[in-house]
């Protein structure tokens, strides 16, 4: 009786035996190895993926994507295309090759006022390389042993965006958000525990600079049982951005320690009174209060300008995910036409610099004038709606006004 090579049951005990040249297998057997040979090629698929070299943009491609979200801040968007174009070659280029130079990590500071755009840059870039990336905020952050966050739960973030994929991971970006919330309060080193400030900057100096960090994976105090992951920080891109208020007196105090004789006051001339932020200089977040050990971990420091009111009206109309495009996008799915008139827009971008709202503040002046409309929208049988600036008054009324001039 014909049995099967494989398992060794008979053509009785099987649905199916097929006959090869001198051997027989079984549709059990079939299906085992198709599984076998299926998982194999995922594993080899996955592993590959990870290792591949993607393929890497020049800068003036990274600065030309970034036009297509980012209005305005040319300099921020040139000199963050090209510390990523840098970074990227090194951690998939630099370390291929056999040459006895090393290439350093060029982690970037911005800074610049709320709703400038730093964190749609960051975001913009990570889309566009399509690696993990997280945001955190540095206010939830205090020294370990304390009450909060420790700094290492950043990587824990990471990873996750990453599915537990600790290799993907580990070309990453983070963006660490309200950097400036944790300077200390002066210049000078804090003679007392400053937990939340200078503790946690000195927490973050071996994340920056690169070294291995045990993670926990769920977390750090509430499961004090569980198995660490072992994290490479070399290759993760490290991003912060803050408002940093206050200090253009910094930069301006350090601009006029050198204004002696007649020179000294002509070059004063050249200098912008109205952006003072296009100065800013390491020595200035010194003196804001950050420690000098992490501010030498960021070594790219750029600014971003004000929105003026133009920008801030291409900001509604022009950018990809444009804020009046998102809108009738939600209403076209309900059929419905949605027309702005040209009034309308300088209405909610006077509004926005009224009330020093910046990129941010546009959203919540469209939430407000949109919020019946879009109640009403999807039973109306009208198919067009057109907002002009009669309706976008009637609806800031001055409850809605208060309200948003209370959360400058």
């Amino acid at each position: 009786m014909n049995r099967c090579s494989f398992c060794g049951r008979t053509e009785k005990n099987v649905n199916l035996l097929v006959k090869g040249l001198s051997a027989y297998i079984c549709d059990d057997c079939i299906e085992s190895a198709h599984d076998i040979i299926t998982g194999t090629l995922n594993d080899h698929r996955s592993v590959k993926s990870t290792d591949a070299i993607p393929k890497l943009l020049k800068p003036n491609q990274i600065y030309e994507f970034l036009n297509q979200y980012v209005i305005g801040q040319d300099e921020a968007k040139k000199t963050l295309a090209v510390a990523v174009y840098n970074h990227y070659k090194r951690v998939f280029k630099a370390k291929k090759a056999s040459n006895e130079v090393e290439v350093e990590k060029s982690n970037i500071i911005m800074v610049g006022e709320t709703g400038t755009g730093k964190t749609l840059m960051a975001r913009t870039i990570a889309k566009m390389l399509d690696v993990p990336f997280t945001i955190v905020d540095a206010t939830v952050f205090t020294e370990a042993g304390y009450v909060g966050e420790d700094v290492e739960s950043i990587l824990t973030r990471l990873l996750q965006v990453a599915d537990y994929d600790v290799k993907r991971a580990e070309k990453g970006i983070v963006f660490i958000d309200e950097i400036d919330k944790i300077a200390r309060k002066g210049d000078n080193p804090s003679i007392t525990r400053d937990v939340s400030g200078e503790g946690v900057q000195q927490g973050l100096l071996k994340l920056l600079e690169g070294s291995k960090v045990n993670v926990p994976p769920q977390g750090g105090r509430k499961h004090p049982e569980q198995r660490f992951i072992e994290v490479d920080t070399q290759d993760i891109l490290f991003i912060c951005g803050g408002a940093f208020d206050g200090i253009e007196k910094k930069i301006a105090q350090r601009l006029n320690t050198t204004t002696v004789g007649f020179k000294a006051s002509k070059e004063n001339e050249k200098i912008n009174r109205n952006n003072l932020l296009q100065y800013v200089a390491p020595q200035d977040l010194k003196a804001y209060g950050l420690i000098p050990e992490l501010i030498g971990r960021l070594p790219v420091l750029t600014y971003l300008t004000p929105l003026d009111r133009n920008a801030l009206r291409q900001i509604l109309t022009e950018p990809k995910n444009a804020l009046i495009k998102q809108y009738q996008h939600l209403l076209a799915m309900d059929g419905v036409k949605l027309v702005f008139t040209n009034e309308a827009l300088d209405f909610i971008v006077d509004k926005a610099i009224e009330y020093k709202l910046g990129a941010r503040g546009l959203r919540s002046i469209c939430e407000a004038v949109m919020r019946d409309l879009m109640f009403d929208a999807p039973t109306l049988k009208q198919k067009t709606i057109v907002v002009d600036d009669v309706y976008c008054q009637d609806k800031l009324n001055s409850q809605v006004m208060n309200r948003l001039k209370s959360a400058v």
